[in-house]
């Protein structure tokens, strides 16, 4: 027999989880971002998540973005994730990128914003679990913290 032309919820729910954990396993982008001109830390004292993350913004786009830290699967994998879903893209549009997974996270998103999120929807079941959506946040809070800064990243 074939694969089946469908794919159920939960099947669908399968793939997403196993997308985040291989994010978390081999995450793309980790490490120190040479060039680096904006950067801020995150950090869940409830669960001891940790992440700071870098970006090179020129002519207002973001150019690169890099993580570092330690923590969960959810927190690896959005990290992960969201470096290579903000790169390429305009500051204003990674504020929407933001807010629209905040919202997904939250259980809020509307169809047509979801959509937009390609891979990162695989979060959309963080909605049941409240307790470790700060989990699935923390890179995003992190990355909206160094949007804001106009400062340079300390030398390291």
């Amino acid at each position: 027999m074939g694969m089946p032309d469908f794919i159920t919820g939960s099947d669908l729910e399968d793939l997403y989880a196993r997308t985040i954990l291989e994010h978390a396993r081999h995450p793309a982008n980790r490490g120190r971002l040479a060039g680096a001109n904006r950067r801020a830390d995150g950090e869940n004292p409830l669960c001891g998540d940790r992440v700071t993350v870098e970006l090179r913004i020129e002519g207002g786009l973001v150019r690169e973005a890099a993580f570092e830290g330690d923590g969960c699967a959810l927190s690896k994998g959005s990290a992960s994730m969201m470096t290579l879903a903000v790169q390429g893209k305009t500051v204003a549009e990674v504020e929407r990128l933001r807010a629209t997974f905040d919202a997904l996270v939250a259980g809020r998103p509307a169809d047509a914003e979801a959509t937009q999120l390609g891979e990162l929807r695989a979060f959309a079941g963080v909605r049941r679990f409240p307790s470790r959506a700060r989990c699935a946040l923390l890179a995003w809070e992190a990355l909206k913290s160094a949007l804001d800064r106009n400062d340079p990243p300390p030398a390291p």
